[in-house]
């Protein structure tokens, strides 16, 4: 049985290598279509992937946001995609999910961010690591599978969504929270040398303090708002010499962190300024309670400027990402992928947690275990994602396909 399934596998892996060079032109089809968040025009994309898969004998099921909705959320319109594979009873339901939503790509580029140009071993574009490479990773791993032409168990879905930029509430938590799937095991983008079974929650919050603007030949006659905001300030940077005796029982995950990403107000050098607006993120590990962060983090903004004449404060929620935990079936999921991975990686690949915070979660806080890997180098900083000249290994990408589908193989093979 074991040498069959080794079998199996080999001739995964050389479907994959055979067909690399069409995965690759896939890949720069997708790094193609723009899809920047802001402002959120994601639905042309959608329907590109959707037509593509077409070719395969695939249907994509669209499923549009409400366009009132998008408006609201501060994107322009957004369609996710499930592409489901049903096959013989008796087996799980394994979901494969990434993001086609981006951040902008800035300046300083070396290489057209949505050029797709393929340069000794790397292809360069924005999202080519994060995540429109694990588009190509899924829909190559899940046609390598089908490939085989062996009786399957189970079902397999590919999720394609388009907000995780924004928090993942109008992608993966939009397609849960309206019943339209409920696998029994994901898998989410990440990167090939190791699994993320936990991340940080994020908690952001937009900080407006309201004074009243006066003359700066007469500033008495006006109430500060940033001499008030100063005051919220060093009570927020008072806080990081706590938060870092925090420390979390999870390997690759440190303490919480808090900071103040943008600041805006005033209306000239000579006025007082009357309103000034703080945005401020709270990182907290999976062993906080968010409710109770967030209770914390604003009692400590309203003391600050507690009785301070003519202030007033509005503190508004602009996001609340729970934190990715380890759940029943997670240790399923891992053992494959390391598994797999000490065949196609040559090395054993650790499982661990990560600061930062992705659309796994939403999956998690519906009770499916989800775990984050696919095509990338080892840090994020090797892959210059959210940054100029983003990139991913052509290596990384053909081992990590391997590894996906020899995994989907392991769930879906049947026994």
């Amino acid at each position: 049985m074991k040498a069959d399934m080794n079998d199996q596998k080999d001739r995964l892996a050389q479907w994959i290598d055979a067909h690399f060079d069409e995965q690759l032109g896939v890949l720069q089809q997708l790094l193609r279509i723009p899809t920047d968040t802001p402002p959120g025009n994601n639905a042309p994309h959608a329907e590109m992937v959707a037509d593509l898969v077409q070719a395969y004998g695939w249907t994509a099921e669209r499923h549009a946001v409400p366009q009132q909705q998008v408006r609201e959320y501060g994107m322009e319109s957004i369609t996710n995609l499930i592409v489901r594979r049903p096959y013989g009873s008796g087996g799980p339901t394994l979901a494969l999910n990434a993001h086609g939503d981006v951040v902008p790509p800035g300046d300083n580029w070396t290489y057209p961010p949505y050029g797709g140009v393929v340069d000794q071993g790397y292809i360069y574009g924005r999202a080519a690591a994060v995540s429109k490479g694990d588009f190509a990773t899924y829909l190559f791993a899940t046609r390598a599978l089908e490939a085989l032409g062996v009786p399957l168990q189970g079902a397999l879905e590919l999720h394609f969504t388009y907000d995780e930029e924004f928090g993942g509430l109008l992608g993966p938590g939009w397609l849960l929270d309206q019943k339209l799937t409920r696998p029994d095991y994901v898998i989410a983008a990440g990167f090939s040398y190791h699994i993320v079974t936990a991340h940080n929650a994020c908690l952001q919050l937009e900080v407006t303090v309201h004074g009243k603007s006066g003359h700066g030949a007469m500033p008495e006659t006006g109430h500060d708002a940033l001499q008030a905001a100063t005051r919220i300030l060093n009570a927020l940077y008072d806080q990081l010499p706590e938060l870092k005796k925090i420390k979390s029982g999870i390997a690759g995950i440190d303490s919480p962190t808090m900071l103040v990403g943008r600041i805006d107000g005033g209306t000239n050098t000579n006025v007082v300024p009357g309103k000034v607006v703080l945005k401020l993120d709270r990182r907290m590990i999976p062993e906080e309670d968010p409710v109770q962060v967030e209770a914390q983090v604003r009692a400590l903004i309203e003391q600050a400027v507690a009785g301070q004449a003519g202030i007033t404060l509005e503190i508004k929620r602009l996001l609340l990402s729970h934190a990715l935990r380890e759940l029943p079936g997670t240790a399923h999921l891992v053992a494959s992928l390391q598994r797999n991975a000490e065949t196609y990686l040559g090395e054993t690949i650790p499982a661990q947690g990560t600061p930062l915070y992705a659309d796994a979660r939403l999956y998690g806080e519906y009770g499916i275990p989800a775990v984050l890997y696919g095509a990338g180098p080892r840090t994020v900083p090797e892959s210059n994602a959210k940054k100029a000249d983003e990139r991913l290994s052509l290596d990384d990408l053909r081992k990590a396909t391997k590894v996906v589908a020899a995994t989907l193989f392991d769930f879906l093979g049947g026994k």
